[in-house]
């Protein structure tokens, strides 16, 4: 599937009714983002997907966070990129994002970063591996590297081609990505994504969090953990057997 390089401005032929409540979420998930301490000037962007008007949600390109508004949100079609709502240029990953979302219907949001240590990993073009139960909390096996884009890739619809080698590294398989909600983008950057954008947001956390804990441990000398011990960490948290935390009430 192709799309535009660049998505351009045009009259609305989805609906539009984007929820307040989605574009409040969608704003403080992006205003998270150097909270975290995951982005360096606006190196970051976040978005939710209203799948039922057709649309999603993302960061304008290049505005500051802490100049960041609701306002300022851009609403893009799903079906085809263009921008439906808003007036400033969505974020250059706008397509990367779009690519995502049809790709896996089960994703609502999707987060990119250049956290140092996830960017590390992905410079390295090397997958960062299962060292112990805090990465195995989160995701079912190494958060894993895609291909290094080819010459025709980055030459025609380069953004859009960024989600395609996720997608082909996943082998477009749904409950794959559900158990693996991330990837890095080889000599570019991890993205991560979840069932809201806030959620995604918090696998972007998590993302630079075991990158840093597995660099420290491949220094030290990292030891295989026991397959045993990750899955019932994975179990734990995930699944029909899940048992951690508590449900809300209210």
């Amino acid at each position: 599937m192709s799309a535009p390089a660049t998505p351009t401005r045009t009259e609305p032929s989805v609906s539009t009714a984007v929820s307040r409540d989605l574009r409040r979420e969608v704003l403080e998930a992006n205003l998270r983002i150097p909270r975290a301490g995951l982005a360096t000037l606006t190196w970051g962007n976040v978005s939710g997907v209203d799948r039922q008007a057709g649309v999603f949600v993302i960061k304008p390109s290049g505005v500051a966070y802490d100049a960041l508004s609701e306002e300022d949100l851009v609403v893009v079609s799903l079906s085809d990129g263009k921008v439906v709502e808003g007036h400033l240029r969505p974020s250059t990953d706008t397509e990367t994002h779009r690519s995502l979302y049809l790709a896996f219907p089960s994703i609502g949001g999707v987060t990119h970063t250049h956290s140092t240590h996830a960017v590390a990993f992905a410079q390295a073009r090397r997958p960062i591996p299962v060292l112990g139960t805090t990465h195995a909390d989160t995701f079912n096996g190494p958060v894993p590297v895609t291909e290094a884009l080819t010459p025709r890739q980055c030459a025609t619809d380069y953004e859009y081609n960024t989600g395609q080698v996720i997608v082909d590294l996943l082998d477009r398989d749904d409950t794959r990505a559900g158990e693996v909600p991330g990837a890095l983008v080889a000599h570019h950057g991890p993205f991560t994504w979840g069932a809201d954008a806030t959620k995604s947001l918090e696998h972007a956390v998590i993302c630079e969090a075991v990158a840093e804990m597995a660099l420290h441990t491949i220094a030290l000398g990292a030891v295989e953990p026991p397959q045993h011990l990750l899955d019932r960490h994975f179990t734990r948290k995930h699944g029909p057997g899940a048992y951690y935390g508590n449900p809300r009430t209210v």
